[in-house]
């Protein structure tokens, strides 16, 4: 069965286990909302078909980088004792934005689907449109990213480089 959007989205053919996970995302974030939190959740499923799951944890743990995607990416790393989830599907409640998108490519997940996009987010006071934008180079002025000039800016990468017992990623 095709998604009804597949012809926005090529690639994205719906088979009952996708929506079975976008299924739970979207119940993560709902039961979430009941409980306090903001209305995201995530599923992450790995190769071997282990589900771990994820809800905004921003205000409840007062931690701005606990988006519902990366309490999933870490409950998966955690299980898996290794940041590399190559492989794995990331399935969100809703479109994941600029941070959930770098922390799942750090993670090399390997696909991202979502059920709700940015415009539904934005229309429910979570506009990311801004932070797209400073990404974009279009708002540089929302957070000014200077290089400092230090003599010792590159010691960590040395001594990284020196490291032989270093886990690359």
């Amino acid at each position: 069965m095709q998604h009804p959007e597949s012809a926005q989205h090529p690639g994205f053919t719906q088979h009952p286990g996708q929506a079975q996970y976008l299924e739970q995302a979207v119940e993560l974030a709902t039961r979430n909302v009941a409980e306090g939190g903001g209305p995201f959740g995530a599923v992450v499923v790995t190769p071997d078909g282990r589900v771990h799951t994820g809800v905004n944890r921003v205000t409840r743990d007062n931690d701005p980088t606990a988006h519902a995607e990366v309490v999933a990416i870490r409950a998966a790393a955690a299980a898996a004792s290794d940041f590399d989830l190559t492989g794995s599907v990331l399935y969100a409640s809703c479109e994941p934005c600029p941070m959930c998108l770098a922390s799942a490519l750090w993670a090399r997940i390997g696909r991202v689907y979502y059920a709700a996009d940015r415009h539904g987010a934005a229309a429910a006071g979570f506009d990311d449109a801004l932070f797209y934008d400073y990404f974009s180079g279009a708002a540089p002025e929302l957070m000014p990213v200077t290089k400092g000039d230090i003599p010792t800016s590159d010691v960590p990468f040395q001594a990284w480089r020196a490291f032989d017992s270093r886990k690359e990623y």
